[in-house]
């Protein structure tokens, strides 16, 4: 009965879609699918990943901002290779990438400039 529902439901606003609406929606990797949701929903780790960059470098964690780096990087080539080919993937994950690589410099940077200054700190011997 409920499988009916939805069926009759998705048929309804199918019907209602220009023509260029019918493409996408009937696309493999379309808005019927979860290789259209999951990676929209992905995005959110992306949002996470920029709203982060106001936080203080101290504060950042580098194996979560690796993991997420790791984890962009391999599904970026995972979307690639897989049929269909599903660019929403790809393009969340090369971001997903990008903003845990930036986390990880800026944690990097953060630690390079304390050694700095403690070498600084250090009364010299001459």
């Amino acid at each position: 009965m409920a499988a009916t529902a939805w069926t009759r439901a998705l048929a309804r606003i199918e019907a209602a879609l220009p023509p260029s609406g019918k493409v996408l929606w009937n696309h493999p990797a379309g808005l019927k699918t979860i290789h259209f949701w999951a990676p929209s929903f992905k995005w959110g780790l992306v949002i996470a990943g920029l709203a982060d960059l106001a936080r203080p470098p101290e504060k950042l964690s580098v194996r979560q901002s690796g993991a997420l780096a790791a984890t962009g990087a391999i599904w970026s080539r995972y979307a690639t290779v897989i049929i269909p080919k599903n660019w929403n993937l790809f393009s969340v994950n090369v971001f997903l990438c990008g903003v845990g690589l930036v986390q990880v410099a800026r944690v990097y940077m953060y630690k390079k400039g304390l050694e700095q200054e403690e070498k600084q700190a250090l009364p010299s011997s001459a």
